[in-house]
């Protein structure tokens, strides 16, 4: 009979535990809902200032730039300072960033203002993972599952919000509105996010060490699998619009068709972390990833009715991989390294996230994007066997294998 490796873990306490989550998912879905927002202004800047396109993604690539480059200095801070400090400062600095940019002149001073709120955005998933890893313990798989779901409900909220504000005031006053809301979320963690400082990490160092016990070895293989999975979804999704229109699809549809790969992918967040809890982290990402790589040569082989129909089900496979790799992390981290690691994972998928279409895209130049999709494809299968190295560092396989 095999013994898990949580036993004679402490219990976490439930109210405390969620109260981190809740105000951890509300900050995650400002921060993820401020980072797609740019896309609703871009036209907007670009007839404002009269910028090129190339301009305009310089722009978006600062405010990306300045959170993807900062969040391992944050990881690394955050061993020293109480994360919560960190979260509320990181927060209001993001909403700060919005201030700035509504009254900016010129595209000098947006182009600061949105490095500015990037910089801010950098601490809210390191911080904020390791906090409710921290708080729910041996059981965090399904709330950090939750905490990845938010993210795509302010990813549909905030720019949808933004929309109707800009019909009804001028942009910079827009921006106004949507800094205050980022204020009032500080606020929220300021007065009911527990803390998640220097003292829960003493607390938890001597359980967290058997929990350790030399597992570390695997995070680069965790890292791996993060990288390839986020290149996967975005190399994917950089073709679907093409292999769509192909077979007969008109704008709208696509845009259909980019929603329902969206909503399954929200639902993929949700459920496999609480899948991976249950079965194993192998188990599932060989789920994830073979459904993966089916689906995709389903969608381009079938017509355009049934491949509609499977996007869904693709898109819940394309994202449900990403929650059970954030629930894996801190069984391969030391209790007082969790931010360090999160702030790295999270760099690694996101960098993989802005190379791998460029990547895709030459190879589509080259092959056309049948082939390049069908690339994607066998990178989702090349997973599988990295998922098995993985597997040998992970006490979840007892679970998995009960």
């Amino acid at each position: 009979m095999s013994v898990s490796a949580d036993a004679g873990m402490p219990r976490p306490d439930r109210a405390r535990a969620t109260r981190t989550l809740t105000v951890t998912g509300l900050n995650h879905a400002l921060h993820d809902g401020y980072t797609d927002l740019i896309y609703v202004l871009l036209p907007i800047w670009q007839a404002e200032f009269a910028l090129s396109y190339g301009m305009l993604a310089l722009l978006r690539g600062l405010y990306a730039g300045a959170m993807a480059g900062l969040q391992i200095p944050v990881g690394r801070v955050a061993e020293r300072i109480d994360g919560k400090i960190i979260l509320i400062a990181g927060t209001a600095l993001s909403a700060l960033g919005y201030v700035f940019a509504g009254f900016s002149g010129g595209v000098i001073g947006l182009g600061l203002a949105l490095a500015m709120s990037g910089a801010g955005s950098s601490t809210q998933h390191p911080i904020a993972s390791s906090a409710v890893s921290r708080a729910y313990g041996a059981g965090a798989r399904g709330p950090l599952g939750i905490y990845n779901f938010t993210g795509d409900l302010g990813k549909a909220a905030i720019p949808a919000a933004t929309s109707i504000l800009l019909v009804i005031m001028s942009w910079r006053h827009t921006l106004l509105v949507i800094a205050l809301a980022g204020l009032l979320v500080a606020i929220c963690i300021a007065l009911w996010m527990p803390s998640v400082g220097k003292g829960a990490e003493h607390a938890e160092h001597k359980a967290a060490a058997s929990r350790h016990d030399g597992t570390g070895s695997g995070f680069p293989w965790l890292l791996a699998i993060g990288v390839l999975d986020t290149a996967v979804r975005m190399g994917f999704l950089t073709f679907l619009p093409f292999l769509l229109r192909d077979k007969g699809a008109a704008l709208p549809t696509n845009g259909l068709a980019l929603a329902l790969v969206f909503i399954g992918g929200a639902a993929g967040k949700f459920t496999c972390g609480w899948l991976g809890a249950r079965v194993g982290t192998l188990r599932t990402v060989l789920i994830t990833e073979g459904g993966t790589a089916a689906l995709i040569v389903a969608v381009l082989v079938l017509p355009l009715a049934p491949a509609i129909v499977l996007l869904p089900l693709l898109g819940v496979m394309l994202n449900g991989t990403s929650s059970v790799l954030y629930g894996t992390v801190p069984e391969l981290t030391p209790a007082h390294q969790t931010e360090r690691a999160f702030a790295l994972f999270y760099t690694g998928t996101i960098g993989s996230g802005a190379i791998a279409p460029v990547i895709y895209g030459l190879l589509g130049d080259a092959l056309g994007p049948t082939l390049a999709t069908t690339a994607t494809a066998l990178t989702a299968l090349a997973i599988c066997p990295l998922a098995m190295v993985l597997a040998r560092h992970l006490a979840d396989q007892s679970r998995g294998n009960a």
